[in-house]
């Protein structure tokens, strides 16, 4: 049984060339070593090498996938991250400090510890992109409320109490650098801090009412100080915090037993007045593999618009390197049995209408076992609202006999074009596939096939009613769009040529069961 199927110098050298070029005169004079006109010629030529090398670069380091965020994504995110600052800031402990003051001759040594914030209100916050740059958050006319409590001394006398700080019209901007850290995840560090406090009251209670009434207005101005200089400071603390978790955040994502895909960055975020873009690898991979394919991606744009949150631009890049990835792990190689065939029985019977020439051979009506192999990957291209897939590969026919054997029938190639209707489920991309045409041409077989026609209704049949479903049941379990913990609000989805665009808001649903409405502020 047969298988299933360099730089050519001219006349003109560089030199003359650069002669005619620069109306210098570089031909090599006889007092001229040999060996320095070897050395140029070699140096341009490394130039010239060089140049190339570099459009390479620039041309692998097109992403297969495009991320944007858009300024009504920014400030839903904005909205998101001061909920979220504020239940941090009322659980953060915060260290004791200590501190002298003079009054007058009395030299008053104090601590301050167990320091907590009981309340704290962001009244007036924007965040806003800065070209070239990254993000600015600013907070205006915010409040706190802090206790902790306080221990003094001085050579006369002891006391300690508690201490009640409310402050009022704090004003913090902030601007955090975006790039790519060298790993390709993203990096976020405190460009600039600017912060101010209006107004801070203190409060002393406890311990001898005429020396908390007298120090109370002494204390304001050192913890005042001491706020101004170190809230700046716990803010780089924290997004450094922030920077550690992202680079520790997985670039690689396995989605199934077959494949993986790297989110990695391919450059620093491009930062505009208007929105983030995001340019990511968008590498599918067989798992346990990291050889790239055998292509790179096509430069593709975002369309120029902001009227959603968040824009996503998958390439037939993307789309092609799955397809490969799969056909490498060996997903394309499907054995259809009768048990897999739930809209028909997939027996010698069933070729009666079809084959009789089969049917006719098998007095008892025998299962039939189908083979399927690429014999390529899947290629996928991408056109105005279409997404096609053209697949190459083979197919073999037996059939079972009552004794578990296996009787080989017929093998032949088959190429089939099939539409990939495309959807988004919460946070996947479903694709489901419909078979519009099926070529088949017979390799070999036992039985004489007058018809080759029939033969090809027959699989076109089969691969409709028991192949692609299975295929589908697989595909239907989607690729992650790699939001965590966001879902995909009102998404929609246009193919255009060589990529497809998804629009979408989203909303956050917090870890710890709690959810940010996103139509629940203005």
């Amino acid at each position: 049984m047969p298988p299933c199927g360099g730089i050519r110098l001219g006349r003109v050298s560089l030199l003359h060339a650069l002669q005619c070029n620069t109306g210098l005169d570089v031909s090599p004079k006889p007092e001229i070593p040999r060996k320095i006109c070897c050395w140029l010629g070699l140096k341009l030529f490394a130039e010239f090498m060089g140049a190339g090398a570099r459009g390479r670069v620039e041309l692998e380091a097109n992403p297969g996938l495009k991320v944007r965020i858009t300024q009504k994504g920014l400030d839903y995110g904005r909205r998101i991250g001061m909920e979220l600052l504020k239940q941090a800031v009322l659980k953060e402990t915060f260290p004791s400090w200590s501190g002298q003051e003079s009054f007058s001759v009395v030299k008053v040594n104090y601590v301050i510890s167990k320091l907590r914030i009981n309340a704290v209100d962001f009244p007036a916050t924007s965040a806003s992109f800065i070209p070239g740059i990254g993000i600015s958050l600013s907070v205006a006319n915010a409040s706190a409320t802090l206790s902790a409590d306080w221990r003094m001394n001085t050579w006369l006398l002891k006391d300690q109490g508690k201490i009640t700080v409310s402050i009022s019209g704090l004003f913090s901007a902030v601007i955090f650098k975006m790039s790519r850290a060298g790993t390709g995840h993203l990096s976020m560090l405190l460009h600039n801090c600017q912060l101010s406090i209006d107004s801070i009251k203190v409060k002393l209670n406890g311990g001898s009412s005429w020396i908390y009434s007298f120090l109370s207005g002494y204390l304001e101005k050192p913890i005042h100080t001491k706020l101004e200089r170190n809230l700046c400071l716990n803010i780089k603390y924290k997004i450094q915090m922030m920077d550690a978790q992202l680079r520790n955040h997985k670039v690689l994502s396995q989605i199934d037993a077959f494949v993986q895909i790297d989110y990695s960055l391919v450059s620093s975020p491009a930062v505009f007045k208007s929105h983030i873009n995001l340019d990511l690898k968008g590498t599918v991979y067989p798992v346990g593999s990291h050889t790239d394919p055998p292509f790179v991606p096509e430069v593709f744009a975002l369309p120029n618009q902001s009227d959603s949150m968040l824009y996503l631009g998958v390439s037939s890049y993307f789309l092609n390197s799955a397809s490969l990835a799969y056909y490498r792990a060996g997903a394309f190689n499907i054995t259809i049995s009768e048990e897999l065939a739930t809209i028909f029985s997939l027996n010698t019977t069933l070729f009666k209408d079809f084959v009789p020439e089969i049917a006719l051979s098998y007095i008892t009506a025998c299962p039939v076992l189908l083979k399927l192999m690429a014999t390529s990957p899947p290629a996928v291209s991408l056109n105005a609202d279409r997404c096609i897939l053209h697949i190459t590969g083979c197919v073999e026919v037996f059939a079972v006999l009552p004794n578990s054997n296996t009787q080989y029938i017929f093998t032949g190639n088959l190429t089939a074009s099939i539409r990939a209707n495309l959807s988004i489920t919460k946070q996947k991309l479903i694709i489901s596939l419909l078979l519009k045409r099926l070529q088949f041409s017979l390799l070999h077989s036992t039985l004489s096939c007058s018809e080759m026609s029939l033969v090809e209704n027959f699989l076109s049949y089969t691969l409709r009613s028991a192949v692609i479903p299975v295929i589908n049941d697989k595909l239907g379990k989607g690729f992650p769009l790699n939001l965590a913990h966001t879902t995909l609000i009102g998404p929609v989805l246009k193919i255009n040529q060589g990529h497809l665009v998804i629009s979408t808001d989203v909303h956050y649903k917090h870890e710890e069961g709690g959810n940010e409405d996103l139509h629940s502020h203005s």
